[in-house]
């Protein structure tokens, strides 16, 4: 693509997530900030390799049962508020809904201040977590490959954060 047409954000294309500046895409503002170059005009298209690899991860859901996911689903995520609850020396609170079934597998932390040190320091620990700003650290204890030591691992991390 010639860099006249892939640099002039003006210019019409077809706005999709991977097209957008990664710098700014999970600032979830509104509208499209396209990269520089030819990587703007990205879609949101699944790459077929990637489609691959899911294709067989849903042979693997299947052979566990959503009913049993969903069980065990909620109870490690309640575990998992249970320990955070106990956490009092970080300034954060989980604004997910305590509902399991609005929740999902997931929580999200939303730190009064030093959240984005925080999640550092949880990374640097081997920890997976989704970032969102302004100040929230989202985790997820996913019920068919997270155990509850994992949890429980996780809250030690945390803990030992000062």
């Amino acid at each position: 693509m010639h860099e006249h047409h892939g640099n002039n954000p003006k210019l019409f294309r077809l706005a999709g997530w991977w097209g957008n500046d990664e710098k700014t895409r999970f600032k979830m503002e509104k509208g499209f900030h396209p990269q520089v170059g030819a990587a703007s005009w990205q879609m949101s298209n699944a790459p077929v390799f990637n489609m691959v690899a899911h294709n067989a991860s849903l042979d693997i859901y299947d052979k566990a049962g959503m009913d049993e996911l969903q069980k065990k689903s909620n109870v490690l995520t309640g575990y998992m508020e249970y320990l955070l609850k106990q956490i009092t020396h970080l300034p954060f609170e989980i604004i997910t809904p305590a509902e399991p079934a609005r929740r999902g597998c997931q929580l999200s932390l939303l730190f009064a201040d030093r959240g984005k040190e925080v999640f550092e320091k949880l990374a640097e620990n081997g920890v997976i977590a989704d970032w969102r700003e302004p100040n929230v650290i989202r985790i997820a204890p996913v019920p068919l490959y997270n155990t509850f030591e994992d949890c429980f691992r996780f809250y030690e991390i945390l803990m030992g954060i000062v």
